[in-house]
């Protein structure tokens, strides 16, 4: 579970300001993250479906998320891949 802190954290680091939780890079990484999280969670309980389909709920929305900034602002898109470690 991501607390509140690193909420913030994560919203002033990729917002730009701890109020811009709308941005997209912001969007992007607090999804980023809350996957991270629940890798751990899956290798301990790998018959969560139902947790499973709220994961790849997540991953789309991401995705969508990530095609919208890298047509909107590739330099953006290519810097924000590379913080977070999405690519090779």
């Amino acid at each position: 579970m991501i607390t509140k802190e690193q909420k913030q954290e994560i919203i002033a680091t990729y917002g730009g300001d701890a109020k811009n939780t709308g941005s997209t890079e912001a969007q992007i990484a607090l999804l980023t993250a809350r996957i991270n999280d629940l890798q751990d969670h899956f290798k301990k309980n790998p018959k969560d479906h139902a947790g499973n389909r709220g994961l790849l709920q997540m991953v789309g929305q991401r995705r969508r998320l990530l095609k919208y900034l890298r047509n909107k602002d590739i330099e953006a898109y290519r810097t924000l891949i590379a913080s977070l470690g999405l690519r090779k």
